[in-house]
């Protein structure tokens, strides 16, 4: 009994944390409607600031605490400053970028962080005055930790107050319920934005100072807790903080007992238990329904089929590409194959997004599937090339079919979140199933037969193979099938009462989109000769969106553009500098504010200008 008291308690402590991360960014996202991946950086620089100030004045409690709430207030600054900056100027833009501009913040703090406090983890030192136990029935606990439960119920009755018994507050909450309304009646939305990115950040870097003394601090700390707080922001339903920490409680409570009761699914138990609550309780434990999907696409001009010279400009492209051969050398080819399959892989992720206004934040997984559809057919059963490559897309198709009857019956970031729970739950199967996988030691040996092994030979077999499944996607947007999805899109309302089974098209979307990616896996599965379970992971999945924002949503060449510009920038910066994740976030900066529709989509625009005077 004692020793089940304490794993309790230890995932109260857990819990604290996890609520003081997601309440901040449940504020944000309530207010702003801007999904910001920044929000897990916030939280390691509020730990590295903490770090630093702790080791300055952390030898009495008075400098302890005082170092904890200066590196929180220095965070809420910084969070301040990045809405003052930069995300003020994308207001006006599509929702996505804004998530595109944020992750580019991510990647500019990680190797800020890398250059001022190095790449070595760092053990903070205790807080004065709680560095011993205390015995609970027989059973050691930290005083520390005991201190963390009580910080939790006491900033939810901060935060109550200050929502409820200010004037600031009610404009809050009135903007989170309805933020055009609090606009029309004189709020003043910049001040607002300004205000509440102060809040979330303070709170983020709040929570990150104080896992100081838990653990160690280190340049993985952003994507890790990010992907947690979402998670718990979803569950307990946007912009509810009450539900924030419920679901806080709820989850710390399944890490604790998890690993006990459930060791081999312990990476994936808490995405099940979001999996179940949003198929149960479509908008969270005590979420409500949205007017609008706040992560769906704009809906932007209507797509035309070219006509003319351009229509033929898919053809010439592809002539230009099979041409390359004749003048670059093995590691222009090596780059090029890597970009048609990224290109693949972005169009089919465009496919949902950009067609049916549907945003996944888990697509890579059916790249991963396709990979190690080829892989293990392969590996186990000795398949030839041609069968494996057969087999990924279907393998992919039949695992996007599944996961997308459940995704498509909730929508915005509900289904966004319900994407990224069955990826992790297909990655976790990946990572631990060592009898068929590999574990993370993946499957290594995946090369092509000796008629496909030249780079030569395997560029123009992935340019064939990617150039045929780009052009049936093209084809599914300017058919019947691409049309109705863009009316579900634009309003399911309207398109039901026409007689059009949204979901229906969504789903098989769903399953194409799935398709294709897989393919993409196969290709790339054979240009690497191996597989690992990263290819299923969120980054993965990030680096598929990025290049559909950098391209641009409403064009069909967009996510072409984008995968090929993020592909190329990424390993020039790699190739030239330590700083690369540095460079690229600036330059991910630079275009979203100058390209806000995209690469492609500024191109439209002026070549619209340009035809029209």
């Amino acid at each position: 009994m004692s020793f089940y008291l304490v794993q309790f308690l230890s995932g109260l402590a857990t819990a604290a944390t996890l609520f003081l991360v997601s309440s901040g960014l449940t504020i944000v996202f309530g207010v702003t409607r801007i999904v910001n991946f920044a929000h897990g950086s916030f939280y390691m620089l509020g730990a590295y600031l903490g770090w630093t100030l702790v080791e300055r004045w952390g030898s009495t409690p008075l400098g302890f605490w005082g170092a904890v709430a200066a590196a929180s207030l220095a965070v809420g600054l910084l969070g301040a400053l990045m809405e003052v900056g930069l995300l003020r100027r994308l207001y006006r833009s599509p929702e996505l970028f804004q998530l595109l501009a944020t992750f580019g913040v991510v990647l500019v703090v990680q190797d800020a962080a890398s250059w001022i406090w190095g790449s070595e983890d760092l053990l903070g030192r205790r807080a004065p005055g709680l560095r011993g136990s205390v015995d609970i029935l027989d059973q050691p606990f930290p005083l520390y930790d005991l201190v963390l439960i009580g910080l939790g119920p006491l900033v939810l009755g901060l935060l109550w107050l200050l929502f409820n018994r200010t004037r600031w507050g009610t404009l809050v909450r009135a903007a989170t319920q309805d933020r055009d309304m609090a606009s029309a009646l004189g709020v003043d939305p910049a001040r607002l934005f300004t205000g509440v990115l102060f809040l979330g950040s303070a709170l983020a870097g709040l929570g990150g100072a104080l896992q100081v003394p838990r653990e160690a601090v280190n340049l993985h700390m952003d994507m890790a807790i990010v992907v947690e707080a979402f998670v718990v922001v979803v569950v307990g339903g946007m912009g509810s903080l009450t539900g924030a920490f419920v679901a806080s409680l709820l989850i710390g409570q399944l890490q604790a007992f998890g690993i006990l009761v459930f060791p081999q699914i312990t990476l994936v138990l808490v995405f099940l238990f979001m999996a179940v609550v949003l198929v149960i309780r479509p908008y969270g434990l005590l979420g409500r329904a949205e007017d609008a999907p706040p992560t769906a696409a704009s809906p932007g001009p209507p797509l035309i089929a070219a006509t003319g010279v351009a229509r033929w400009a898919p053809a010439l492209l592809l002539a230009l590409l099979a041409a390359v051969p004749l003048v670059a050398g093995d590691y222009a080819l090596i780059v090029l194959t890597e970009v048609v399959i990224l290109a693949l892989l972005a169009a089919s992720l465009h496919l949902l997004i950009g067609l049916g206004g549907l945003v996944s934040f888990g697509h890579a997984a059916y790249f991963g599937l396709g990979a190690y559809g080829a892989a293990l057919l392969v590996k186990h059963f000795a398949a030839p090339m041609p069968l494996a490559l057969a087999a990924a897309p279907l393998v992919a198709g039949l695992g996007a079919l599944a996961a997308g009857w459940f995704c498509v019956r909730r929508s915005g970031l509900y289904f966004a979140m319900l994407t990224l729970a069955f990826a992790q739950i297909v990655w976790s199967v990946t990572f631990q199933w060592y009898g068929v996988t590999g574990g993370d030691n993946g499957i290594l040996g995946v090369w092509p037969p000796d008629w496909a092994a030249g780079k030569v030979a395997y560029y123009w077999l992935t340019l064939a193979l990617s150039g045929g499944a780009l052009l049936l996607l093209r084809r599914a947007a300017f058919a019947p099938f691409g049309y109705t999805l863009r009316a579900g899109r634009d309003s399911a309302l309207r398109a039901e009462s026409v007689g059009i089974d949204v979901r229906r098209h969504q789903w098989l979307s769903f399953a194409l989109a799935g398709s294709a990616a897989g393919l993409a896996g196969g290709l790339y599965a054979f240009s690497k000769g191996s597989v690992f379970p990263t290819l299923m992971a969120v980054p993965v999945s990030v680096d598929a969106l990025v290049m559909v924002l950098m391209g641009g949503i409403q064009t069909l060449s967009g996510p072409v553009v984008g995968a090929a510009l993020f592909h190329l920038l990424e390993t020039e910066a790699m190739s030239r500098t330590d700083w690369w994740r540095l460079v690229l976030g600036a330059i991910i900066l630079v275009l979203v504010l100058a390209f806000p529709k995209g690469v492609a989509g500024f191109v439209r625009d002026l070549w619209t200008r340009g035809r029209d005077a």
